[in-house]
This record gives C-alpha cells, structure tokens and sequence, in this order.
C-alpha cells in the first residue's frame, strides 16, 4: 500500500472525484504492472500540525510507502519555519520509526511571502530529506505550475491535467522503492 499523506494538493481540492494526483498515481501503477493500491489520505486546509496529528491514522493502514505532502498551509498562514520543520520532522520520524519507506514532496510559497521566508521554506524540505536519507521531489508542481492549463484560477491547486503530470512526478520519485509482485 501506498498512502498519500497530505493537504489539499493531495486531497484534490476543486477537482472531481477519480482526478486526483493519487487516483493518477493508482492508474499509473497499474498500467505498469504494479500490484500497490493507492490511499489518498489528504484533508483541505491541513497544517504540518494535522499531520502530526494525524500520522497514526497512517500507521494503523500499514503502508509501504508514504508520500509527505505538507506545509503550504503552514507557509500561507504565515507559520514559523522553525515550527514546520519540527512537525515535518516529527511525521517523517514517527513513518521511518515503524518502518515505512518515505518519501517527501516539497512545495514553495507565492513570492509576495519574500525571498528570505520563501528560501528558508523551501529548504525544510531539502533539510529533512537530507537527515533522513528520503528521496525528495523538490516541487511537487514541476512542469505543472506556470503550464497553461494546468492549474487552478486560484493559482495554488492543480486541475485535472496538472493533477496528472504530479502522479509523474511522485512516480519518479517513488519509483526506486517500488516492488513488482512476483505472481
């Protein structure tokens, strides 16, 4: 089991059931020859502090593979960047503490946030993945934001397309940890 751990980006807000970058991931999966079933465990509006939170919910699914998807809420709202990284920190902990393999995928912040806060931001995930050993998808939105078509009017959620090109993009990353099943 793979379990996408996250936000709204996760969650796939404003976009319709089955368009998800999970549900794509799912689909890639299988279309590969992969036997992993895919669970969206992403809720709108989620801080670092909701994954904490709920990171045993996570546990209790058994997992694999984890995909961290976290902190773009924390960065909106204007959170501590000391207080995201140790909640960051204590998610990919607790998962690589029962064995899960984890991987982190890192967003960035509107630049009206300023280049020091944005900078700081964006290295949390580089930080994390570094100490410890997790494969990193520096952005997640690679190839989807700024690509016509492929994000939503509010500038900050993928559409179905960019929702698709994500499911790439957390594939490649995830791709070393994979398993085909030997049946």
């Amino acid at each position: 089991m793979i379990v996408c751990f996250g936000d709204s980006l996760t969650a796939g807000h404003g976009v319709a059931a089955g368009q998800t970058y999970p549900d794509y991931l799912q689909r890639n999966l299988d279309g590969r020859g992969y036997t992993y079933h895919v669970v969206n465990q992403g809720i709108d509006g989620n801080t670092t502090k909701d994954g904490v939170d709920r990171v045993k919910d996570v546990l209790a699914l058994h997992p694999q593979i984890v995909v961290v998807e976290f902190g773009g809420n924390d960065g909106l709202r204007g959170l501590p960047i000391s207080v995201t990284r140790q909640n960051l920190d204590q998610i990919v902990s607790t998962l690589q503490g029962a064995g899960i393999k984890v991987v982190l995928a890192g967003i960035t912040l509107p630049p009206n946030y300023g280049p020091d806060y944005i900078q700081q931001f964006n290295e949390t995930y580089t930080l994390l993945a570094r100490k410890y050993k997790v494969p990193l998808i520096p952005f997640l939105f690679k190839n989807v934001y700024g690509v016509p078509g492929s994000m939503q009017e509010d500038g900050i959620h993928a559409t179905e397309k960019g929702n698709q090109q994500v499911a790439i993009n957390v594939l490649q990353a995830i791709t070393l940890l994979l398993r085909k099943s030997l049946n």
